[in-house]
């Protein structure tokens, strides 16, 4: 489909004159080493894999087959959307970016120009419960995840307890279908996430601990509580009909019954550890589940002294068997908010530990340092390799194509909040490049993942806009 991108002028997000002090790139221009992985299937009722929702497919695996940037000479683009980061990002069949954005009045629909990123259409969403007094910071509610569909439209979990699929036709958004899932989630909850599985259901979950389907074609809902435990991830759908949501306190394998009512498969408890640890929304792991090859699902705990890379068998008649696990980063100071990378047999995580909102990285100040690679060969976890890179929040994307993983910085300074595009030797855990996005706090992602987008791209939302990173040859 060729559709016509219209072209704005851009303001570009402000930064601070700590940019004049401060290296703009380090290191030197990556050649592309491709690295091998396993097939992801394409779920039949989303948009092509890489496209079509925060972690780049229903397998959560956060791994892009095209490349991203080799820091050739790399241009920096930004533009300021105001007080509104769009942390959850699709691309649809003309390649433009499909955001779901968020600001002080809650949640609202964009498309974004993938060059200039000036907006070209919005479709404001209902508001957020300001009653609820959850902070806009960490208020997951309604507007944190959504995929795109096999139609090229966007399936949205909204605060008012519905789901809306929404197309965009002639460059702005029409709402097409809403399904109202009142009658499962009560007020005094909210929805997270949802995803389609295999046969077309569109799976949800609530803060609260319940997991529901809708049939789209009935509307019929269907939904079960868990008792005594709260969802604050997204979850991971396979080819087998299995649906992998992992809640504050356990691992779980859902399928459809005969009646296409959600049905514990299994349920594997983990080490919660005792507290909610600084760089955490929640006491509990921290990860979406992420699906390796054909029959392990992992996520990471939150034990103490340090946290676990955990991976189970996820077969239906598997019972979520326990793997193995690998303790990551330094004792004391370990914790995750986002998923796991998963490419071939490695795992790759990022140590979040030190983030607890904004303020944490203002005036020079970050917080822990730490990626790290997992390996699991036959039966077995170990770390091969870890990085001081200090990537507060962001979610790490790997590039296939490339053998890079991109990680989003911000090193230690004097005064000065310098923000990096880091890319990382996936093979050795080596630094190849960080190239300077801008200086100050509205260039902080708050949590806010890596694109990749198909031209080669890197995108990344900041608390006041976007950012677009391409090399220039």
């Amino acid at each position: 489909m060729s559709v016509a991108i219209p072209v704005a002028a851009a303001l570009p997000i402000p930064s601070t004159p700590g940019s004049l002090f401060v290296p703009h790139f380090i290191g030197s221009a990556a050649t592309a080493a491709p690295i091998a992985s396993f097939d992801v299937p394409q779920n039949p009722f989303m948009a092509p894999n890489g496209r079509n929702n925060m972690h780049n497919d229903a397998y959560g695996t956060n791994a892009y087959s095209w490349t991203g940037p080799l820091g050739r000479k790399p241009v920096v683009t930004t533009r300021t959307y105001g007080v509104e980061e769009c942390a959850t990002q699709a691309f649809d069949t003309a390649g433009r970016i499909v955001g779901l954005c968020g600001n002080l009045r809650g949640p609202v629909l964009r498309l974004i120009n993938p060059q200039t990123l000036a907006i070209i259409a919005t479709q404001q969403l209902p508001p957020r419960n300001l009653a609820s007094g959850a902070n806009p910071l960490s208020d997951l509610c309604g507007g944190t995840y959504f995929y795109l569909d096999n139609l090229d439209r966007a399936v949205i979990a909204t605060t008012d307890r519905h789901i809306v699929v929404v197309a965009d036709q002639g460059n702005q958004f029409v709402k097409q279908r809403s399904y109202d899932v009142t009658s499962a989630v009560p007020s005094d909850d909210c929805l997270i996430a949802l995803m389609p599985d295999w046969s077309g259901r569109i799976w949800f979950e609530s803060g609260n601990g319940i997991v529901g389907n809708v049939d789209p074609n009935t509307g019929a809902v269907h939904s079960v509580q868990l008792t005594g435990e709260i969802i604050d991830n997204s979850f991971s759908v396979d080819e087998t009909g299995g649906v992998f949501i992992v809640s504050d306190h356990a691992m779980y394998r859902f399928d459809a019954g005969p009646d296409g009512a959600p049905v514990v498969t299994w349920r594997q408890p983990y080490d919660r550890g005792s507290r909610k640890k600084p760089g955490q929304l929640a006491q509990g792991s921290g990860t979406t589940p992420t699906l390796v090859g054909p029959d392990l699902v992992a996520i990471t705990d939150n034990a103490d002294p340090r946290m676990n890379v955990v991976v189970y068998q996820r077969g239906k008649d598997s019972g979520g068997q326990f793997v193995c696990d690998a303790p990551v980063f330094a004792t004391g100071t370990s914790d995750t908010e986002n998923s796991l990378t998963a490419v071939g047999n490695s795992l790759f995580v990022e140590n979040n530990y030190g983030y607890k909102d904004p303020t944490s990285t203002l005036g020079g100040k970050t917080t822990t340092p730490g990626i790290a690679r997992v390996d699991v060969v036959d039966g077995t976890c170990s770390v091969a390799w870890t990085s001081n890179v200090v990537a507060p929040t962001s979610v790490p994307k790997a590039s296939l194509a490339a053998g890079l993983l991109y990680v989003y910085s911000k090193p230690k300074k004097l005064l000065i909040d310098a923000w990096y595009f880091t890319a990382i030797d996936i093979r050795t855990g080596r630094t190849v490049y960080s190239r300077l996005t801008g200086t100050g706090p509205a260039y902080n992602n708050h949590y806010a993942s890596i694109y990749l987008g198909p031209d080669g791209s890197a995108y990344i939302a900041t608390l006041a806009g976007m950012i677009r990173m391409k090399d220039s040859y």
